[in-house]
């Protein structure tokens, strides 16, 4: 499957790009422009959408004040679930799917969601509420913050590879 969107015609279409070229050849940022990285942002991509479209999809369906919430709370839940199983399969590689595997990576993954959508609300809260700073400039800031947060706990906690130990150390 990897080999599969490394040999995609946006991703070949992506690479052709100077700036890419450049981002991806260096030495430094070489090591972020990876498949790892672009494959997380890919699935951000299509999680936005599928918040976006649960969003609006069900705001059809309740058109009273109250579809609001209702719409939100679905789109999320929807969005972390679609989250989960992309980065599981596209982004981290992880394999496992039996029940102890699921509840061990599942359970930090909504706990990393559900304290990053804490941290945003609380964010947007105090920067554009209480301070009355720029909004789309503080929501676009606390989604970067969040973005790199969740990359993070995902890369080192909830996907991290285990140690292998070589065989000759093995008792």
């Amino acid at each position: 499957m990897k080999n599969k969107i490394l040999e995609s015609a946006f991703v070949r279409w992506l690479g052709s790009r100077r700036l890419f070229a450049w981002l991806s050849n260096h030495r430094l940022f070489g090591k972020v422009f990876n498949y790892e990285m672009i494959s997380y942002i890919l699935c951000g991509l299509a999680t936005t959408a599928v918040s976006y479209g649960m969003y609006f999809l069900v705001r059809i369906f309740f058109r009273a004040d109250y579809g609001i919430l209702v719409a939100q709370v679905i789109s999320w839940i929807a969005a972390v679930l679609f989250a989960y199983v992309v980065n599981k399969i596209f982004v981290f590689d992880s394999p496992g799917w039996d029940r102890k595997t699921l509840l061990r990576e599942f359970i930090p993954f909504l706990t990393a969601r559900l304290l990053s959508f804490g941290f945003d609300t609380l964010f947007v809260y105090l920067t554009v509420g209480v301070f009355r700073w720029n909004e789309p400039l503080m929501k676009l800031l606390s989604n970067i913050v969040v973005l790199l947060a969740n990359y993070f706990a995902s890369k080192f906690i909830i996907f991290r590879k285990k140690e292998t130990v070589p065989e000759e150390d093995q008792p």
